[in-house]
């Protein structure tokens, strides 16, 4: 396997060079220069906002305020953000239409802001700038259920069906959406370079996508701080800092 670093960013250039139907498959990685923190790592969010599992969200109102209010206090505490370098290079590939899509774990909507359609990223873990009713599908925005837990009591309501209100991620415990499954395995067959960014590859079902790959024969390769379990499935490997690598090539 190459050791040279950048003998390994060249090869990545000529791998994109003659790519024409690039995935970017994308985890928290590839947004923690934008000033998104790593949730699972120890410390991280999640050690002090613990979120509500699917079942005890819709449990009572109660318990459906407490986990909205939990989303808003980690939003608030991460910040207005903006795409990073990873973001950019996806959407330079879009712009140059080498990029088949974007299949994202990230829930932070950096790679639409950054200039990849909605209809070319597919959201495996949802999207949580927004909320959305789980019975009509209304949109609600954040601001919104802000200021209705801070009017009332209770947990707020769809305006249109009074419908229980939730971010609009998969929350523990939650199915997996299967249209955004159908289209990420859909991009995948149909890539001739995948590229993991930014994930450690060990949360199911999404990490099946990039074995996936591998398997079909489209060269794999992975870009992250830390190896990862599919590493041995990559043509190339690239342990290095996300922004630095794509920027370059």
């Amino acid at each position: 396997m190459m050791n040279d670093l950048n003998g390994k960013r060249d090869a990545l250039a000529r791998l994109v060079g003659k790519a024409n139907r690039i995935v970017v498959f994308s985890g928290a990685g590839i947004s923690t220069e934008c000033g998104i923190p790593d949730f699972r790592s120890p410390g991280g969010v999640w050690s002090r906002y613990k979120p509500l599992d699917f079942k005890t969200f819709m449990s009572s109102p109660e318990a459906r305020r407490e986990g909205l209010s939990r989303f808003l206090k980690i939003r608030d505490e991460v910040g207005p953000v903006e795409p990073g370098r990873g973001h950019a290079a996806a959407a330079r590939w879009h712009r140059a239409s080498k990029l088949t899509g974007v299949i994202t774990q990230n829930i932070d909507g950096l790679h639409q802001r950054a200039g990849v359609p909605a209809s070319r990223t597919v959201e495996l873990h949802g999207n949580g700038t927004y909320a959305h009713c789980l019975e009509c599908g209304r949109r609600h925005e954040l601001d919104w259920i802000a200021e209705q837990l801070e009017a009332h009591s209770g947990a707020p309501a769809c305006v249109d069906c009074a419908g229980i209100v939730k971010t609009a991620t998969v929350s523990f415990g939650q199915s997996m959406p299967v249209d955004a499954m159908r289209r990420a395995g859909e991009m995948t067959r149909d890539s001739d370079l995948f590229l993991a960014v930014g994930s450690s590859l060990v949360v199911e079902p999404a990490a099946s996508f990039p074995a996936l790959a591998a398997q079909l024969g489209v060269p794999l390769v992975i870009i992250n701080g830390e190896s990862t379990p599919a590493d041995r499935l990559a043509e190339l490997v690239i342990h290095d800092d996300i922004g630095d690598v794509l920027e370059a090539v």
